[in-house]
């Protein structure tokens, strides 16, 4: 990480200093468990997630698809020998309290440290877990597939920018390439508060802070209590999971910063009604004013399977930037028209999912089944894969 504190202590001093701390940490994470044969596999095997259920083997999914490994069913006592070590005393704590929790997990493979996501559950009585596979390097937007319009969304000084997907759906990935974008060419400092942290970046132009809830933070609210005095210019806060964080966000962005953020909604425009899903109604009106005047950018992802060979699979993205249409839209609670809105702003930028279908086709990445599959106007795609653009009534 990024950021450090400053080593006080002396040689005579009882206490190990903070530099000891940090390596006893790292070594901890290293330690070599039984576990770590099943993660190796996942990394081995190009695959993006880790099943593990008592009475299956483990299973990958790999381009999208779950194959089980190679071996018999986990019974419940050999489970609790694998995933309880796992766990460190917070980790444990929050999974006896509530069921379940999230952390990161190290890996070495092969020398190389690999990161995974992991959310440790209980089902039927019995724990379980799924792990998701971070990549090691931070892919641009080209490596990403992610369109041109993508860049455009890094250059704001102030305001919020929410990529909205379902589980899975690539928006981790796609903030950690905007971040490491802003890091190449701006000298501004990054704060990001994170739970777990996923992408550790290296420091090009930017000064870079990554925080994780639990280890380096006590919790979220306190995170940003702080953060607001570290003097950021631009922060990550994670995902917007409720009332709290997402207040405590968008005063941020209200505030002079450019705060970049996680939802799951499925679509740019419904995303709006997420939002306010986390708010008592008495309270929509404030809120349609906070965003219609803060947020800056709304990008609605799915993750598809690509035909192109070494691809995997490629990002479909719905991008609605908030000029005044949108914005006027938001404010009169015409969410239904937003549709409308990003068709009619494509000069500016702004895609809906067909267009995005559209070019993924055009150039080869996904086949026309899959278009079809996912595509929310069927008829739409129809007529643009043969080139008939619907103009579109006036909205206003």
């Amino acid at each position: 990480m990024a950021h450090s504190k400053k080593d006080t202590s002396s040689a005579s001093d009882s206490e190990p200093s903070d530099i000891e701390k940090m390596k006893n940490r790292l070594l901890k994470k290293r330690e070599a468990r039984e576990v770590d044969k099943y993660f190796r596999a996942l990394v081995k095997l190009e695959g993006s997630d880790l099943h593990m259920k008592v009475g299956n083997p483990p299973i990958i999914r790999v381009n999208g698809s779950l194959k089980p490994m190679n071996r018999g069913p986990i019974d419940a006592e050999e489970m609790v020998n694998l995933l309880f070590p796992m766990m460190n005393d917070r980790s444990r704590r929050i999974f006896d309290e509530e069921g379940g929790c999230d952390f990161a997990y190290i890996v070495d493979v092969d020398g190389v440290d690999w990161r995974f996501r992991v959310n440790m559950l209980q089902q039927l009585g019995r724990i379980g877990l799924v792990a998701r596979r971070v990549n090691n390097f931070i892919p641009n937007f080209e490596g990403l597939f992610l369109p041109p319009a993508m860049e455009t969304l890094c250059h704001f000084d102030q305001g919020m920018v929410l990529l909205a997907g379902v589980t899975g759906s690539g928006k981790s990935t796609t903030i950690a390439s905007m971040l490491n974008y802003i890091n190449r060419i701006y000298s501004k400092h990054i704060l990001t508060l994170e739970d777990p942290i996923e992408f550790v970046f290296t420091e090009e132009k930017c000064l870079i802070n990554q925080r994780e809830v639990g280890m380096d933070v006590v919790d979220f609210g306190i995170g940003m209590k702080h953060a607001v005095r570290e003097d950021p210019d631009i922060i990550l806060v994670g995902e917007l999971r409720d009332e709290e964080t997402f207040m405590t966000a968008i005063h941020a962005a209200e505030t002079g910063h450019l705060v970049f953020g996680t939802i799951h909604a499925s679509s740019s425009s419904t995303t709006i009604g997420r939002i306010l899903d986390l708010f008592p109604e008495e309270m929509h009106g404030a809120i349609r004013s906070a965003i219609a005047f803060n947020m800056k950018a709304v990008v609605a992802q799915k993750l598809l399977p690509s035909i192109q060979e070494g691809v995997g699979r490629v990002p479909t993205c719905e991008i609605m930037t908030f000029n005044p249409t949108v914005r006027k839209l938001i404010l009169e609670g015409k969410d239904e028209k937003l549709p409308d809105a990003i068709r009619i702003g494509a000069e500016e930028g702004m895609q809906d999912f067909t267009m995005s279908l559209q070019q993924l086709v055009d150039d080869k990445l996904i086949d026309r089944p899959t278009a079809f599959q996912v595509a929310p106007n069927k008829d739409a795609l129809k007529m643009a894969l043969k080139g008939i653009n619907v103009s579109q009534p006036g909205i206003l």
